[in-house]
């Protein structure tokens, strides 16, 4: 049997990788990914990832190849670029690289009859709801992340219908922990974080503080990811997963400041974004059997153990935004 995991040098690819060669090593894994948000050294060496398989998923040609030569059984797709806050200013970056992306991957896996396909959605496709959000609330996102992540989800569901595809879709909450992007200013808050300490600068809180999410450790949530492919109890099944206890922003950054032992917190410019945003996760106990084994502070401390060890990457610079008006002044160019 064989696993296509796209966004294969993230976190949530990278990770469930090394769990499925562990824990199931009569799957072969196979990756894909373009290498603009993910690095090659999160990759497990067990995983097939040729030089072809390093592409960004708008190859339509270089896609079908690999699903013609591989011939996989199940897909994960998470390759997405997730910087919801900075979606508003790269309007046509953000669909092509999430809705136009997600589009080939479903083409591909109705071509190739694959068994079930996963698609990683998220939280902001509920906007600015009131929290705890459940599955069964209608979608109203506020930026076009949350717009891009709908439509894929209303596309892969006419998929089902109408060409009988599998799905699964998971709604993860703020995953976090080892072979996160720490290096990337726009997105990962608890990363930003780490890099802004370990580079001698004030982790920066937008606004107040006092906006509330929940956190999901890594580990905690990949074997739920693997029961999402496999489990026949989440067929065309819409889950969120993670985040059994909401903080607030000020509450998250204290706690890391206590693990990294000191620093400091600057408050910038509020920025558009939901203000409470947490969601249940019964469904993903009962559906795909989550435990939440990690507290915020344990994983942040395994987290900042690996963050420490890693060399100091150039950050990631959008060297022209598709708008410039109303551009928040700390990610303005100088």
């Amino acid at each position: 049997m064989k696993v296509l995991i796209t966004g294969v040098a993230g976190l949530l690819g990278s990770r469930l990788a090394d769990w499925i060669i562990e824990n199931h090593p009569d799957y072969e894994v196979i990756g894909f990914d373009d290498m603009s948000g993910g690095y090659k050294e999160n990759v497990n060496p067990k995983v097939k990832f040729w030089n072809r398989h390093q592409e960004n998923l708008l190859n339509s040609d270089n896609l079908n190849w690999v699903f013609e030569e591989e011939k996989p059984d199940y897909v994960f797709h998470f390759a997405a670029y997730a910087a919801e806050g900075l979606s508003p200013f790269i309007r046509s970056y953000n669909y092509q690289n999430n809705t136009v992306c997600t589009a080939n991957v479903i083409n591909n896996c109705i071509n190739h009859d694959i068994k079930r396909l996963v698609f990683t959605s998220s939280m902001a496709v509920y906007g600015d709801q009131n929290p705890p959000f459940s599955e069964d609330m209608s979608r109203k996102p506020i930026d076009p992340y949350g717009i891009a992540k709908s439509a894929c989800e209303q596309d892969l569901v006419i998929a089902g219908k109408q060409h009988n595809l599998d799905w699964c879709i998971i709604r993860p909450h703020n995953v976090y922990g080892i072979k996160q992007n720490i290096w990337d200013k726009y997105r990962n808050v608890l990363g930003i974080w780490m890099y802004q300490h370990l580079n001698g600068q004030p982790l920066t809180i937008f606004g107040d503080g006092e906006q509330k999410r929940a956190f999901s450790y890594i580990d905690d949530c990949v074997e739920s990811l693997w029961k999402a492919a496999v489990d026949p109890r989440a067929s065309k099944e819409i889950i969120n997963l993670g985040g059994i206890k909401e903080y607030s922003i000020k509450e998250a950054a204290n706690i890391l400041l206590e693990v990294m032992g000191g620093g400091e917190i600057k408050h910038l410019e509020e920025r558009h974004e939901a203000k409470f945003a947490w969601s249940t996760h019964q469904k993903s106990v009962d559906l795909l059997d989550y435990v939440d084994n990690t507290s915020l502070k344990d994983g942040l401390t395994e987290m900042w153990n690996w963050a420490k060890e890693q060399e100091n990457r150039e950050r990631r610079d959008f060297d022209k935004f598709e708008i410039d008006k109303g551009i928040y002044s700390f990610w303005r160019k100088k």
